[in-house]
């Protein structure tokens, strides 16, 4: 019998530092999320960055926890409900970290006799960061807990272009009303090395104004070149013009060139160049979570605005939109009967 796994990022159970701590405990001991020696990943996480970044963090979560719970746990059980309604198959979700656990969601699906699943991380984009360490994690979990189980994964849909519309519609209506001279496509950031360990070539991602644009197999797990391809179909589809787009990339850590330009930079540098209206979408998430409502939404607005900007609109990401919930159930029910996944 088939069944769907959807996996999303996870939450921690509270916005209070004690719920904070084990959930970046686990996030950033993730090999694939910190990429240095376990030793060192060690005592940069457990000695150094779990004294401090707790509170913060709680603090932060605090600004941005709904009375149902975290938005990000809240918005992605909204898709997984109304996804239930649209498709005949079982559908668990479950996330990489917290207590909402992949194994738990598997179990759901086993005891619903399934044993034929479709795993969905709800990312865009192949990055080892998030794609790819949903899919080693739910690898590990099945063959440990349900060996007999079948995983087929559904590959990241950036530039699939019935998904593109759903984006490209869903970012109109958030435009509604809103006169902006610039819009910014700000994706979540990740070191430049993860974009060179990700590619097969070993010599391909030099992360300069050319080989994103270079056709290549690396193309198929570097987030980067995704980044810009979504960017463009979403500007192609909606007719802007290319001067009034742009991409950045948020959430950078210190220490290490992230992929650039930084969106902070980019709030910064807007006002001075007469970008006074901005609008800015972040496809990197199909949920809103705290980078999209605390770091954007929140603390980007503040930054525009002491820059000198007049106007900001964080435009929400697609949460449990029925386009979105439609074309997730019509890839599902196409796996389902035909055995096959989308074009991407």
């Amino acid at each position: 019998m088939k069944g769907v796994l959807l996996v999303n990022l996870g939450s921690p159970d509270s916005p209070t530092a004690k719920d904070v701590k084990p959930y970046l405990d686990e996030f950033l001991m993730d090999e694939r999320v910190i990429d240095v020696p376990k030793w060192l990943r060690n005592i940069l996480v457990r000695g150094i960055i779990l004294q401090t970044r707790p509170k913060k963090s709680a603090e932060a979560y605090s600004k941005i926890w709904w009375e149902e719970g975290s938005p990000l746990i809240v918005l992605s059980e909204r898709f997984s409900e109304k996804l239930r309604k649209h498709t005949q198959v079982p559908v668990a979700l479950g996330m990489r970290y917290g207590s909402m656990t992949i194994k738990s969601a598997l179990q759901e699906l086993k005891d619903k006799g399934v044993d034929d699943v479709l795993l969905v991380p709800l990312y865009p984009h192949y990055a080892m960061s998030s794609f790819e360490t949903v899919v080693v994690k739910t690898l590990e979990v099945k063959d440990e807990f349900f060996p007999g189980m079948k995983i087929t994964t559904l590959p990241a849909f950036y530039k699939n272009l019935d998904y593109i519309k759903v984006l490209s519609e869903s970012i109109k209506e958030g435009l509604k009303d809103f006169e902006y001279d610039h819009l910014l496509f700000s994706y979540h950031g990740i070191p430049e090395r993860h974009i060179r360990k990700s590619d097969p070539t070993n010599f391909h991602c030099k992360i300069d104004s050319s080989c994103c644009s270079t056709n290549s197999v690396a193309h198929h797990t570097c987030y980067r070149h995704q980044c810009y391809k979504m960017t463009e179909l979403v500007r192609n589809y909606m007719n802007l013009p290319e001067e009034k787009v742009s991409v950045s990339f948020q959430s950078r850590l210190p220490n290490d060139p992230w992929l650039k330009p930084y969106t902070d930079f980019e709030f910064e540098r807007f006002p001075k160049e007469g970008k006074k209206k901005l609008a800015v979408v972040t496809p990197a998430f199909v949920s809103d979570c705290l980078e999209t409502l605390e770091e954007i939404a929140m603390e980007g607005k503040h930054q525009f605005t002491e820059a000198g900007g007049e106007s900001y609109k964080h435009i929400p990401c697609l949460n449990d939109n029925d386009a979105w919930v439609s074309l997730m159930a019509q890839w599902v029910d196409t796996w389902e009967k035909e055995h096959v996944l989308p074009q991407t």
